[in-house]
């Protein structure tokens, strides 16, 4: 569920404020109204000035976000959101580009943008004839623009420098997760260093910006540290096939049971299996589909065998036990199916797929504990845990083979 407000749209893109972005509009204005230089020369205009230094300093952020939503718009990708929170801005971006070219477009786009608006207020205090209150206003609001594109250009993730390190590790090596990696590293040392810089400061002289740069730390930490979990979720995801997520949560019957015996037998249990299928003479001959018994007349239950209705294995939705994870998830995903059958080379049943044996593999790979329920609970809903977005990481994954 998304937090914040939505206040419309630009080019398409929705536009949300985060309840933190009100905090700082309100902190920004403060700051900057009370200014007791601006109080002497302006008095009560002080404050409006400090309110559209605190909205133009955001309008920067946001066209800093959309210089970056505009190139991924270009490349085809959707852009699902832009967002304003406490620390700027963020660009929901629905899925990473496919070369490290393109990669680097994206990232530069905003810092380019923020240059472009310190050059062109810069331009328009030294040449136009501006009131004094607005030549002060555009040369603080250039002057923020300009720390904004050299922070922003700190290569280490999440700062769009780290997005460059990333690009251009992944042209170097070949390896947009190997990019990933080298870039969340280095933006954990940067926020490290920040935080520790920043209380020994604050230690030898208290001040508020020394806070702030404490905040930024951590916030850089946080999301450096995000982006190597995810790096490490996909590299896993990539080296797990079918055979490695499937369970064998299906009952084989005789394929010569009649279609009462089975409803007597199984149907009425409180506990059935997922899926059954029908076999005679060591063989598989179908999938039997309790919707398919239904159809069938009641009064033709005694005469009629499973065999009679039993769906071929080939004829139904299946993957293999070769077939990538991320394929696989991405199936489950277009289908909209709770679960799907995996076959063997010889068109045996080797197993059932659904989303709670996926995070089951993938935690048992990563070496992760998750306790029985929790893979139940997701079987039952059908859905995974919130934060694990799976479908798009193999989504990215399988675009990136194709």
């Amino acid at each position: 569920m998304r937090s914040g407000w939505r206040v419309g749209s630009i080019v398409g893109i929705p536009l949300y404020l985060d309840t933190s972005w009100f905090v700082i509009v309100l902190l920004v204005t403060f700051v900057y109204g009370s200014n007791p230089l601006w109080q002497e020369r302006w008095g009560d205009v002080s404050w409006i000035i400090g309110l559209a230094m605190a909205l133009l300093l955001f309008g920067s952020v946001l066209l800093h976000e959309l210089g970056h939503s505009l190139i991924a718009k270009s490349q085809g990708i959707e852009v699902n959101s832009i967002t304003l929170f406490l620390f700027g801005g963020i660009a929901a971006i629905d899925q990473e580009s496919k070369t490290p070219g393109q990669a680097f477009q994206v990232a530069i786009a905003g810092p380019a943008v923020s240059f472009g608006l310190y050059l062109l207020l810069t331009f328009c205090v030294a040449v136009l004839s501006l009131p004094e209150p607005v030549a002060v206003l555009f040369s603080n609001v250039a002057q923020i623009n300009l720390v904004l594109t050299l922070f922003n250009l700190i290569p280490g993730l999440p700062l769009d420098g780290g997005q460059v390190l990333k690009a251009a590790v992944w042209k170097a090596t070949d390896s947009r997760l190997k990019g990933v990696r080298w870039a969340a590293r280095a933006g954990q040392v940067l926020g490290w260093s920040a935080v520790g810089i920043g209380l020994l400061a604050y230690l030898a002289q208290p001040s508020l910006d020394l806070i702030w740069i404490v905040l930024i730390g951590g916030f850089a930490i946080r999301n450096a540290s995000n982006y190597g979990r995810v790096a490490d979720l996909q590299e896993t995801l990539s080296e797990l096939t079918a055979a490695d997520a499937l369970a064998r949560d299906f009952r084989v019957l005789d394929a010569n049971m009649t279609l009462r015996q089975f409803a007597d037998e199984y149907l009425l249990q409180t506990s059935r299996a997922p899926m059954y299928f029908a076999a005679s003479d060591g063989r598989y001959r179908g999938m039997v589909s309790i919707d398919d018994v239904r159809e069938v007349e009641r009064s033709e239950w005694e005469s009629r065998t499973l065999l009679s209705i039993a769906r071929p294995l080939t004829s139904i939705t299946n993957v293999r036990e070769s077939t990538s994870l991320p394929e696989v998830i991405t199936f489950l995903e277009k289908q909209d199916l709770p679960r799907v059958v995996v076959l063997t080379p010889t068109d045996a049943v080797a197993g059932v797929i659904d989303r709670g044996e996926i995070v089951r593999a993938l935690a048992q790979k990563m070496n992760l504990s998750i306790s029985d329920a929790v893979i139940q609970r997701i079987k039952d809903e059908g859905e995974y845990p919130p934060g694990l977005k799976l479908p798009a990481l193999a989504k990215g994954l399988e675009e990136k083979r194709s």
